[in-house]
This record gives C-alpha cells, structure tokens and sequence, in this order.
C-alpha cells in the first residue's frame, strides 16, 4: 500500500545530506515551509545550495536557516528587501555565493529540470551581467530570428521543501491562491519531494481536476497545524 503520510518533520526530512541543493518553495512570506526549513536546521545538514524566489525575511524561516551559517549559496530572483538583514550581514561579509537569475528565467529553469530540458535560450538578461558565468565568462549566445538569445541550464535540486494546502497518503496535491508559486515546478525539480499540508484528505476526496502536483512528484507528506502567515519584520534599533 502506498502511503507517504510522515508522522513528523523530523521523519520526513531523513537524508538531506551534507552539500545539498535544496528548493524551498514560497514568494516574500506566501507560500514558505517555514515548519519544514526549521526541521531543516535542526536536522543539521550543512554546506547546502538554497534556492529560493528571495533570500529571507525578518530572522524566521529561510532567514533562519542562513543566520545558521550552514548554507553556501543561495540561487535567488530577489534577495535584497527592507527586512533582508540576515542575507545582507551575510553577503556582504563574503560568508554566503549569491547566483541572482530574474525571475521568469528561475521558474523555467525549474521547469527545464523537471521537463528533461538539457537547456534552453531566453532572451531575459541579454547584453548585461547576467549574461555572464560566475567566473565572469560570457554565456553562450545565439541570435534567432533576429532577436539575440542566452542559453541558460536547468536547475535540479537534490530534496524540495514545499506547502501546499492538501494532500492524500499517495502525495497528490493543492494548493491555495498565491501560496502555490514555485511549489509545482520545484516539485517536478527535485529528486525528493517534501510537501507540508494543512489537511490530510482521504484517498479520492481529491477532485482529480484539481490535483495540481501529482503524488509522482512527492516523496513524503507532512501536515502541519493552520496557522496565519506571518510578515517579514524589522531589524530592532540597537
């Protein structure tokens, strides 16, 4: 019998390794494992590759997670923000790599990983510095019907940490609204797929028409209590 239902984080967070790529899902605060990203920490992998639409807020969740000083870069559309200290103290001081990908470029490199994609070219950066490779060596350009292209490479991740809203005990999953993002291609993405959800549904309570990640996708599912999505916050004033 299939059934992906974890009794616990900590269970469903069993071999993240060392030196990692990990996808956490979530855009600004909408959408982010924090109960996952904080059985990461106390899991205790280390060197990891986090990828992420941002780079934290406030001192919870993905800012959590770096503030351990256990990440070593982090592949991200949009990492400075009012409320971004923690990435900030970090980058500044040579601690964290930062890989920055606009942000249609990240969702279809995503994409490309789970789609078997071996590459692909985008017009998205062309002729500035995201046109080059970390070493400063130009990427590989081609001009198509006229308009200038950049080859870009799929991002695979090792585990993706996700929320969504409900899941069953084969791991078919929804989402709500906005917190849905990254989660499906982050699924598709990675080798192992951990969802936390709000509710556990039983098997075939699910519309299939509504399944947005089908449980192909997800290793281990994890309910979580409901509770309100918290805002970034503010350095206090020392």
């Amino acid at each position: 019998m299939i059934n992906k239902i974890a009794t616990s984080v900590a269970e469903a967070l069993q071999g993240v390794r060392d030196g990692a790529t990990v996808l956490i899902g979530g855009f600004g605060t909408a959408g982010i494992p924090n109960e996952l990203i904080d059985g990461l920490i106390e899991q205790g992998a280390r060197e990891l590759t986090v990828v992420n639409n941002n780079a934290g807020n406030g001192d919870h969740g993905l800012a959590a997670l770096l503030k351990t000083g256990r990440v070593r870069k982090i592949i991200c559309s949009f990492p400075r923000q009012a409320d971004s200290h923690v990435f900030d103290g970090l980058y500044r001081s040579g601690q964290l790599e930062l890989e920055l990908v606009p942000q249609g470029n990240l969702a279809e490199r995503l994409r490309a990983a789970g789609a078997g994609v071996g590459a692909f070219f985008t017009p998205t950066g062309y002729g500035t510095e995201l046109a080059k490779n970390a070493d400063g060596s130009p990427k590989e350009t081609r001009i198509i019907n006229g308009r200038p292209y950049v080859l870009e490479y799929p991002i695979h991740g090792d585990v993706a940490l996700i929320k969504a809203e409900r899941g069953d005990r084969w791991g078919n999953l929804t989402y709500r609204k906005a917190a849905r993002n990254f989660g499906p291609v982050m699924a598709t993405a990675a080798r192992r797929t951990v969802a936390s959800v709000f509710e556990i549904a039983e098997l075939g309570a699910l519309d299939p028409e509504t399944v947005v990640t089908p449980g192909i996708h997800v290793s281990a599912v994890v309910q979580i209590p409901r509770v309100a999505t918290a805002a970034g916050g503010f350095k206090e004033a020392a």
